[in-house]
């Protein structure tokens, strides 16, 4: 079974680049192979990652149900939950060292309850091939209530280095606790604090909340020119002050 790490947190604040970042440090560290999954419906990992995505899980539903709805037959001999295997399966696409699974979003209307389901059917099933499973969750606590990822290993909080932030990871903390989630390992990331510092009412929201803080990551321009022109952030330079502050955060998780 692969070691799993859940990154979470509330909106903007940097969750997919750390997550992108993870996965790119682990695959360089020999570490692999990792299964990277984007469990949120507006998915950009694969933009942080440099690669393209053909298939969603989201597409996938739609397909399915627009089949059905309008009498369109499955490929002959191929039940509906057969041919909805075989299509999660295309949707796993091979990246640089590591897989890419992406959750996305159809067309129209609807409950994602059932994307939602697909996507922690899917990650069960391919975990045994794999020594990691990285997922960049939805802002907010969906995925944590749904039990999404399954049973996780680790759960990285990710914030800015606002005190909305703060109150947002104590939340998803506190909601995997009352869930009885069990997670061995939770920790927490505040990202783009200005000079790399977190001033003093940051500290003291993350001690009033009783949270394990792992490490800062500066605000840098740099992150912000690749993503203005769409470049991946992966391919920032290993001297890049967040990209560093990234890579000693991980190494203190001390991940084998």
């Amino acid at each position: 079974m692969a070691y799993s790490i859940a990154i979470a947190g509330k909106g903007g604040v940097g969750k997919t680049t750390f997550t992108g970042m993870l996965v790119d440090y682990l695959v360089d560290a020999g570490k692999g192979p990792v299964l990277a999954v984007d469990a949120d419906s507006n998915a950009n990992l694969n933009e942080v990652l440099g690669e393209e995505v053909d298939l969603t899980i989201g597409q996938i539903k739609q397909e399915v149900n627009k089949a059905e709805m309008d009498g369109e037959p499955l490929p002959p001999s191929m039940t509906k939950a057969d041919y909805t295997k075989l299509r999660l399966n295309q949707a796993v696409s091979e990246g640089k060292g590591h897989d890419l699974l992406v959750m996305g979003r159809g067309d129209g209307e609807g409950c994602y309850c059932f994307v939602n389901s697909l996507v922690k059917r899917q990650v069960s099933e391919l975990s045994d091939n794999y020594n990691y499973v990285i997922m960049d969750n939805e802002a907010g606590m969906e995925h944590i209530s749904r039990g999404t990822m399954g049973q996780m290993d680790m759960l990285i909080l990710v914030s800015d280095s606002s005190r909305r932030g703060i109150d947002a990871a104590a939340r998803i903390r506190d909601l995997a606790e009352e869930l009885k989630l069990r997670i061995p390992v939770v920790k927490l990331v505040v990202n783009r604090a200005p000079d790399g510092v977190l001033n003093e009412g940051t500290r003291q929201a993350i001690e009033e909340k009783n949270l394990d803080l792992l490490g800062v990551i500066p605000m840098d321009s740099d992150v912000f020119e690749f993503d203005a022109y769409g470049k991946p952030l992966v391919d920032l330079p290993a001297d890049n002050p967040a990209r560093q502050a990234i890579k000693d955060i991980i190494d203190k998780l001390e991940i084998e």
